[in-house]
């Protein structure tokens, strides 16, 4: 990986052209609850209901991988049989609930961390409930397995409400930090909350990124503010296959870049 942070690499930094999005699905923690209120933001789902999901993109004969090899595939005119998996904010359980079932089925992930905050918990979510963050060794051990490991931010801030010496520190400061954690540059970001503006895409583009996930950029979406799907625990295969069409829909009447 090139050590230069305003470089994106090579198989990902020619021209985009317009064409349709690819689907990405987006998680964030995974972990048993009974009662909704214990969940109060909808981010986590069950193991079972993980792996239920995980099993139905195999019925369709989908694999699920991780975002950069999503759009190396695409890249090269194939992988329509490829789905992104995201996991954001670097919960302790991606490795002791997730990983085992992504190796299960056979597939990829990104996990989104926060190098800002290793070790502690996701204090920005008032309602809770408090879940612990990933350790460095643990993120190291994320990556040794084989998943991507791109960046969140430093601290999971709105990047849109800051000044522009902390969108720098948040987006080159958090890739360098995880540059040192895991000995590779990460490809990718994922801005925190979703929020974007014009200023933080071309910042991140800026910061030498390959790519960024948001959540419904709009018409700001492109390579570096791509859509995705946000799973819940309610997600059955009905609900699931509503999703993928939607996201279909939305791409035929939106084409947007990626890069090639």
């Amino acid at each position: 990986m090139p050590a230069d942070t305003d470089t994106a690499p090579a198989a990902v930094a020619a021209a985009a052209r317009r064409t349709p999005s690819p689907w990405i699905l987006m998680y964030h923690s995974v972990a048993e609850f009974t009662d909704p209120a214990e969940d109060p933001y909808g981010i986590t789902v069950t193991p079972d209901a993980l792996d239920a999901q995980l099993r139905w993109l195999r019925s369709r004969g989908l694999r699920g991988v991780c975002v950069g090899e999503l759009l190396r595939a695409r890249a090269a005119g194939r992988g329509h049989d490829l789905v992104g998996l995201t996991f954001d904010d670097g919960y302790t359980d991606f490795l002791t609930r997730a990983l085992p079932l992504l190796h299960r089925h056979g597939f990829t992930a990104t996990l989104f961390a926060l190098p800002g905050r290793l070790g502690v918990d996701n204090v920005w979510d008032p309602l809770g409930p408090r879940k612990s963050l990933l350790t460095a060794e643990q993120i190291r051990e994320v990556a040794a397995a084989g998943q991507e490991i791109g960046s969140h931010g430093l601290l999971h801030q709105d990047l849109t409400a800051a000044p522009d010496d902390v969108l720098q520190q948040e987006l080159r400061g958090s890739r360098e930090l995880l540059r040192e954690l895991t000995g590779t540059l990460p490809d990718g970001f994922c801005y925190p909350y979703g929020r974007l503006d014009a200023r933080v895409v071309d910042a991140t583009r800026a910061a030498g990124y390959a790519y960024a996930c948001a959540i419904s950029p709009g018409r700001l979406a492109g390579p570096h503010a791509l859509p995705r799907t946000h799973v819940s625990q309610a997600d059955g295969a009905a609900r699931l296959r509503i999703k993928e069409l939607r996201h279909g829909a939305r791409e035929l009447r939106r084409k947007v870049p990626v890069l090639r």
